[in-house]
């Protein structure tokens, strides 16, 4: 990797170390795989073996990654949003300088990705599943994808050779196809699959074999579930509420009035078996609301349990999946030299400040998982505290393949933690960055910056006289996790509020993200037609 003069700090130690040792010459035959397991909006908090607040049900295959491997504890986006956050995660570049910067963006066919340097370096390569990116996946023996968000049920799938649908549920689907490639690889060269799930991605239909999972369950409630919101204006504009913009049919499966026609609508995509199935499964639950309907915060209520069902039931699904790949390593005997990297795009809200969805700066959407297993080379059962980010996974993967990130990366490689059980280094970064603009779900744009113990929100863009007179919001993390209380206006915090302004600005130069232009006026077809996923 290589470093740019004018991205030296004096606070150098307060950011990011951006470039580890240069990776050593690997023997090809000693070259580790990858499996690189992605998902869609499956956060932390769902995940059994981060143990957070929730009392949910486990997740063993997950957890067998853990287990086995490395969780990272601070793992965090630069976006919080599907597109833009894939591009940084294939990139190694905040979203600034990948091209994408909102949910319009597309990839572009020429930018240096960590799977087409591992391509071009000898390794066979292949990603199934959700790209998202809207241009063609480049840099892949071997692809087929979904075009834009996919469907859960009966996917449209765009290779080379075209489209074609596929009967099933997405999550089984794409890791049939992964499985298949596997077998049937040039067993004369190291391989990357990336494995990527479109669940659990709204709108929540799980598979029909999870449909009956949790029924009897009443899941607790987060202690945020009726925030008010006091002390954060932009927060309050937002239009990602269960209580007022989660739909009754096409996310919650309660069809009322013209049945037929929400039916046809929500489910219009599936068989008439699988219809059948899907309706049998709420038909019970629907008629007791329809005969009793709740109001008021019991509605509310009834929302989350139900939302937290099905969200759960396809996390499930993804969570069987891995262990379907887990086991078809063990029986290929590849385990031993593959490296399994599970991770998401971003976190979700499960009900945390009364939300769904994500994009906001705040703990739940800014965190996201990152398991990494490595047989001899990572100890099992570790846990880094360090703070790492998306951009840190291409110089990594590279890294640990032996093979030199030739372009200039925001991110820096984990190899120091992954082998050394985890312990951060003291030259460690102290500082993340973050930055959303796409707008959607009435988030407002706005900026951040988290340290261990403070988080620093800017909204760059304020909609209103209130959102003018409140840019700021400042958060101490260790009193005050849930980030209830907003300390920017509190003269006892001004000293605090100031140093934070500072670091925020610095980083920011840091990371050279000082053309407002690139953010403002992005397009979305800019490459050739026969580029794109059509």
């Amino acid at each position: 990797m290589i470093m740019l003069a004018n991205r030296i700090l004096p606070l150098l130690l307060l950011l990011t170390p951006h470039f580890a040792t240069a990776p050593t010459a690997i023997a090809d035959e000693q070259r580790p795989n990858i499996v690189f397991l992605f998902s869609d909006d499956l956060t932390t908090q769902a995940i059994s073996a981060y143990q957070y607040g929730l009392d949910l049900p486990p997740t063993p295959n997950f957890d067998r990654l853990a287990k086995e491997g490395m969780l990272f504890e601070n793992s965090f986006c630069g976006n919080s949003i599907c597109t833009p956050s894939r591009a940084t995660v294939m990139t190694g570049l905040h979203s600034h300088k990948n091209g994408i910067v909102h949910l319009r963006g597309a990839l572009d066919p020429q930018r240096p990705t960590w799977p087409k340097k591992l391509h071009q370096s000898g390794y066979a390569t292949a990603v199934f599943g959700k790209w998202h990116m809207k241009t063609k996946p480049n840099g892949f023996d071997d692809w087929e994808v979904f075009g834009g968000q996919g469907s859960y049920y009966n996917p449209d799938l765009y290779g080379p050779e075209g489209k074609r649908r596929v009967e099933g549920h997405s999550t089984d689907i794409v890791t049939d196809i992964a499985l298949d490639w596997l077998d049937n690889r040039d067993q004369n060269k190291p391989f990357a699959l990336l494995i990527q799930h479109k669940a659990p991605h709204r709108n929540w239909k799980p598979s029909i074999q999870e449909l009956e999972l949790y029924r009897d369950i009443t899941f607790s409630e987060p202690p945020s579930l009726f925030d008010n919101y006091e002390s954060r204006v932009a927060a309050s504009n937002h239009k990602m509420g269960i209580d007022e913009h989660m739909t009754m049919a096409s996310d919650l499966m309660l069809f009322q009035g013209d049945e037929d026609k929400q039916i046809n609508r929500v489910l219009g995509r599936l068989t008439p078996d699988q219809r059948k199935a899907y309706l049998a499964a709420f038909e019970s639950e629907n008629a007791a609301f329809i005969a009793d309907p709740p109001t008021g915060k019991d509605l509310v209520r009834w929302k989350y349990q139900r939302y937290m069902q099905n969200y759960l039931r396809c996390v499930a699904g993804v969570d069987r999946n891995v262990g379907k790949v887990l086991d078809r390593l063990d029986a290929l005997n590849l385990s031993e030299n593959t490296i399994v990297v599970y991770c998401a795009d971003q976190g979700f809200y499960l009900g945390e400040h009364g939300w769904f969805d994500k994009r906001w700066a705040y703990e739940e959407s800014l965190k996201m998982p990152l398991i990494v297993r490595w047989p001899g080379k990572v100890e099992p059962g570790t846990r880094s505290q360090a703070m790492v980010q998306n951009i840190d996974y291409a110089p990594t993967l590279l890294d640990a393949a032996g093979v030199k990130t030739d372009w200039d990366v925001d991110g820096i490689s984990l190899m120091p933690l992954l082998s050394n059980g985890g312990a951060t280094p003291d030259d460690w970064r102290k500082t993340i960055y973050y930055r959303y603009i796409d707008g959607g779900h009435g988030v407002a744009q706005h900026s951040a910056i988290r340290t261990n113990t403070h988080k620093l929100l800017h909204f760059d863009q304020p909609r209103n006289e209130a959102e003018k007179a409140s840019i700021w919001e400042l958060y101490d993390l260790q009193n005050d996790p849930q980030e209830m209380t907003n300390l920017a206006g509190d003269p006892a915090h001004a000293e605090k509020l100031e140093s934070m302004k500072k670091l925020f600005w610095q980083t920011r130069k840091y990371y050279d993200d000082t053309d407002e232009e690139v953010w403002t006026n992005q397009t979305t077809e800019r490459y050739a037609p026969e580029d794109y996923i059509r």
